[in-house]
């Protein structure tokens, strides 16, 4: 059975890590994985902190890559040097947290209306958290509930991106892991 977890572990830990790097790919603003990695550790990591540290890791790597090699290339007009985080990472990385702690309550059973409502769930997650974030620690936008709300106005273009990415991602994640279980099916007693 050991191995079985080790293979199962491996499994949804690579699913993770292509997920966090397929945002490389070109795609539309805030059409990311973010969500659906978090869920997807959440419902199927044994030992639940493995939830919060795979896909964490996962997203600082992809984050590195991306903040200094792709946005240099992109926007070098604000390309400074070698980036270890973005400003603001805490909210984001935040957001991913809560998502997880999301997922560990409603995916106690991988059911489609539980996925569907975790991915919109996550989806409100990281608008209301991220959005927040842009205005406490920023001087984007005044500091009172005006501003607040105009922050969170500002994100209302990008949410639906949100919803797509992760409805399609929580999609690719959940089911790439089922058709992997239908090939091996010792792995669904493992998960």
């Amino acid at each position: 059975m050991s191995k079985q977890l080790d293979l199962c572990f491996g499994i949804i830990a690579i699913l993770i890590f292509f997920a966090a790097f397929s945002r490389l790919i070109p795609h539309p603003f805030n059409f990311t994985p973010v969500g659906g990695m978090a869920l997807f550790g959440a419902a199927y990591f044994t030992k639940k902190y493995w939830a919060f540290i795979i896909p964490l890791v996962a997203m600082f790597l992809s984050d590195l890559v991306i903040n200094n090699l792709v946005y240099p290339i992109v926007y070098p007009q604000y390309y400074e040097g070698f980036t270890l985080m973005t400003q603001g990472w805490y909210w984001m990385y935040g957001s991913f947290a809560l998502i997880a702690l999301l997922g560990m309550t409603i995916l106690k059973k991988v059911k489609l209306p539980a996925l569907i409502a975790g991915s919109l769930g996550a989806s409100l997650i990281f608008f209301l958290v991220t959005n927040f974030g842009t205005w406490a620690g920023g001087t984007m936008y005044p500091a009172n509930m005006t501003g607040l709300l105009a922050s969170y106005t500002a994100g209302l273009p990008f949410f639906l991106n949100t919803i797509a990415g992760d409805l399609f991602y929580v999609g690719v994640l959940f089911g790439s892991f089922e058709l992997v279980k239908m090939q091996f099916p010792r792995l669904a007693l493992a998960s």
